[in-house]
């Protein structure tokens, strides 16, 4: 079975960390309605959504992925690269402690798990403002018994690596080649983000379908493409918090 774990938005989320965007006004309760029916579409997806509780002290918490890389055989527990998200992970660490046995990124290693794409027994990690070399060689040492590589990735522009590039089919990539170099990734196939649409190489790829946002209609027709299943949500409220369809869940086989 197929868990989502998330965490519902916090009342706080005005007040969140932005690197790249402009502060635009959030309107709260249209966030947490938004982030509700992304709920709905992961379990149309055929996934267990288990919830977390949100707090006031957290306002970046919805983006739960940056807390955790859970993978078959461990989870390894971040370090977020922002100060104001260290405290997130002490509860994603309980939540996820049932499921798997846990690692913990230390100092002076900073990972968000935004910044990880796992495909096969490769991580890519992106070499960003949030995450740094230290975490890559900690993550190295934790996965190498069982036979994953960990590579660093320069990522230019965008907050996180999953902002440039994410899986949208078992051996293909969507991508903007303008925030990582495509060279990466060796021989998977490449489809590139529209440019008047450069935030859209975002996408949840799971066999049941493709989760994507509605803001992109332009790289949505590409994806299409695919022939999967795309279960649209609207996400603009938590994409002026710099998020993305991919940070609010950790999705993981049970």
């Amino acid at each position: 079975m197929l868990i989502a774990l998330t965490r519902e938005v916090s009342p706080a989320i005005t007040q969140c960390e932005l690197t790249h965007l402009e502060r635009q006004p959030i309107d709260y309760a249209l966030a947490c309605k938004q982030h509700s029916a992304y709920q709905a579409a992961l379990e149309d997806l055929g996934c267990k959504v288990d919830r977390l509780i949100s707090r006031p002290d957290m306002p970046d918490s919805v983006f739960i992925e940056d807390t955790a890389i859970v993978l078959d055989e461990i989870a390894i527990i971040t370090r977020p690269g922002a100060d104001s998200r260290k405290r997130e992970t002490a509860s994603v660490a309980r939540a996820l402690e049932a499921y798997r046995r846990l690692c913990f990124i230390e100092t002076p290693g900073t990972v968000d798990g935004g910044d990880v794409l796992c495909i096969g027994k490769t991580l890519y990690v992106g070499l960003s403002s949030r995450s740094n070399q230290a975490a890559i060689e900690q993550m190295q040492g934790f996965l190498a018994p069982y036979g994953y590589t960990v590579k660093g990735v320069t990522v230019t522009g965008c907050l996180h690596l999953k902002s440039a590039v994410a899986q949208a089919a078992q051996d293909t990539l969507l991508i903007n080649r303008n925030w990582v170099d495509p060279a990466v990734f060796g021989d998977m196939k490449l489809i590139d983000v529209d440019p008047a649409e450069p935030y859209a190489a975002n996408v949840i790829f799971l066999s049941s379908g493709l989760l994507y946002p509605t803001s992109f209609p332009r790289t949505r027709e590409k994806l299409a493409a695919l022939g999967a299943r795309i279960k649209a949500v609207d996400v603009s409220e938590l994409q002026k918090a710099e998020g993305a369809v991919t940070c609010c869940s950790l999705i993981f086989n049970s």
